[in-house]
């Protein structure tokens, strides 16, 4: 069961910190439809991916990294900490524009308004999913994925 905020955030500044456990894979989502039609977040929400890079499958993947954009951006530079260890996130959107944040460092960056997001959403495994990412105030959600991975110091800051 994914975790997901009761209240509903347009332009906000997310701060937290994760550690995952040995093999471990979850995600942090900030477009958050609940709907009794989307049973997972993934369904409506762009996701930061939380990642043991070195030993979960997905971390031989472009695009399936901790920080990556899942499955649509690598973060680049790489700058997620050896597992156990905290990793710091910022993930700010304001107006459309996202940005992630790794320990210190942006590692993504997209324009939620712009033709290249809907190109890149169009070739993607996303396409078929018609409220992925779509505007309005949405939830924001931390990913249920059968591993262990621990959130702590999350704060929300509205922008104005």
């Amino acid at each position: 069961i994914d975790i997901v905020t009761d209240d509903t955030f347009e332009n906000f500044e997310l701060i937290l910190e994760w550690k995952i456990s040995y093999g471990g894979n979850s995600g942090i989502f900030y477009t958050v439809l609940e709907d009794e039609k989307y049973w997972e977040a993934w369904k409506t929400s762009p996701e930061m991916q939380v990642l043991h890079n070195e030993v979960h499958k997905d971390g031989r993947s472009n695009k399936h990294r901790a920080g990556d954009l899942y499955d649509l951006i690598a973060a680049d530079p790489v700058t997620v900490k050896p597992q156990g260890e905290w990793n710091k996130v910022r993930i700010i959107k304001n107006q459309g524009m996202v940005e992630h944040w790794l320990n210190g460092v942006k590692v993504v960056e997209y324009n939620l308004n712009s033709e290249e997001w809907t190109e890149m959403i169009r070739n993607s495994k996303f396409s078929q999913l018609n409220d992925y990412a779509t505007p309005g105030p949405r939830h924001i959600g931390l990913q249920d994925h059968d591993n262990q991975v621990w959130f702590r110091n999350i704060k929300i800051l509205e922008i104005e």
